[in-house]
C-alpha cells in the first residue's frame, strides 16, 4: 500500500488550497492548510478520500474526524464546517474528491444482484481503505496524466469505485442515493428545493406529503440523510449565503440578513456567530483580508 500510495501524493503535488479538477470528470483535489471559510459550505454528493492529514467535518451536532487515508460517503447536499490538519509528521493534508453521478450509479446497480449489497450501514464515519481501493482511486488519477485515455478508461475506474464502496460499510446509503423511489432520493429532491428556495418560507406538511411520508417519518428521514433538521437545514443555507454576500458582493450586515430571509437582524447575528463562531462584520473582514493575501 505503500507504493500506491506514495504515489498518489507524487500525482497530487500540483494541488493547493483551492479545489483543482483534475481532468477527470468529477474528480478533484486539494492540499495543504486550507482556510477555514473555504470549509464552512454546501457539500456536494461525493466519495471523499483523505489521502494524508486529518479533516474534522461537522454536520449539525456530529463532528467527524477523517484520517487519512479513508474515505468517507455524503450522499446528499449538505452545509458543513470542517478543518484540516497536517499529519503527526507534519505533512500537509491532501484530499481527493469524486463527485457521484446517480446516472452511473444507476446503471452499476442493475448489474449487481441485490443480495450482494449491504442492508444497513453505519452513520456518517471514516471507512478504513484498502489496498485495491485505493489501487482504484489511483488507476483513475493516473489519467489526469494522460488525458487520450480519460473518455475509455475514467468510466470503468469510476464504476469500481463505486462498487468498492458499496461493498463497504457505507454501502447502504451510496445504493440509495441510486435509488430513484428510496427515502434518500427523496429526500435528495427536497435538498434540491431547498438549494433553490432557501429564502422562502417553508412549509413542512407540504414537504413531507409531496414526499409521501408522514411528518414525524419525513423529519426522521431528512435528518438521517443530513445529519440536521430542515429548519436548520434552511438556516445554515442562509447564513453561507449572508457570507459571500456581505464579504465579497459588499451587502451591508441588515441587508443581507433580510436579503436571505431573515425578519430580525439581531437575530441573523446571534445565529451567524453560533454558526461562524464570530460576527458577521469581523468574519467577513477577516475572510476579505485572507482572501486578498491570498490572491
Amino acid at each position: 500500500m505503500n507504493i500506491i500510495h506514495d504515489e498518489i501524493i507524487d500525482l497530487m503535488k500540483s494541488a493547493g488550497t483551492r479545489p483543482i479538477e483534475t481532468g477527470v470528470p468529477g474528480l478533484s483535489m486539494i492540499k495543504g492548510d486550507i482556510p477555514a471559510h473555504q470549509l464552512a459550505a454546501l457539500y456536494e454528493p461525493m466519495i471523499g478520500f483523505t489521502v494524508q492529514g486529518t479533516k474534522i467535518l461537522s454536520i449539525g451536532e456530529r463532528c467527524t474526524d477523517l484520517k487519512g487515508p479513508s474515505y468517507y460517503v455524503l450522499p446528499v447536499h449538505v452545509p458543513a464546517t470542517a478543518s484540516v490538519h497536517s499529519d503527526r509528521d507534519g505533512r500537509p493534508y491532501m484530499s481527493l474528491g469524486l463527485r457521484l453521478n446517480q446516472d452511473v450509479l444507476q446503471s452499476l446497480l442493475r448489474d449487481l444482484p441485490e443480495n450482494l449489497i449491504p442492508t444497513a450501514s453505519e452513520h456518517f464515519t471514516a471507512c478504513e481503505i484498502d489496498n485495491e481501493f485505493m489501487a482504484a482511486w489511483l488507476r483513475l488519477l493516473r489519467l489526469s496524466k494522460i488525458p487520450k485515455d480519460i473518455p475509455a478508461l475514467a468510466p470503468a475506474y469510476e464504476r469500481e469505485i463505486l462498487y468498492r464502496v458499496l461493498m463497504g460499510p457505507q454501502g447502504w446509503n451510496l445504493r440509495q442515493f441510486g435509488l430513484l423511489e428510496s427515502n434518500l432520493s427523496k429526500i435528495s429532491q427536497v435538498v434540491k428545493w431547498f438549494r433553490e428556495n432557501f429564502m422562502r418560507p417553508i412549509d413542512i406538511r407540504d414537504m413531507a406529503s409531496k414526499s409521501g411520508m408522514a411528518i414525524n417519518t419525513f423529519h426522521r428521514q431528512f435528518k438521517r440523510a443530513t445529519g440536521l433538521s430542515p429548519i436548520q437545514f434552511q438556516k445554515q443555507l442562509r447564513l453561507l449565503e449572508a457570507r459571500n454576500l456581505i464579504a465579497f458582493e459588499g451587502y451591508p450586515v441588515a441587508s443581507a440578513a433580510y436579503h436571505v430571509g431573515y425578519q430580525s437582524p439581531s437575530q441573523f447575528n446571534r445565529e451567524y456567530s453560533r454558526f461562524f463562531g464570530s460576527s458577521a462584520a469581523r468574519d467577513t473582514e477577516k475572510l476579505r483580508r485572507i482572501e486578498s493575501a491570498r490572491d
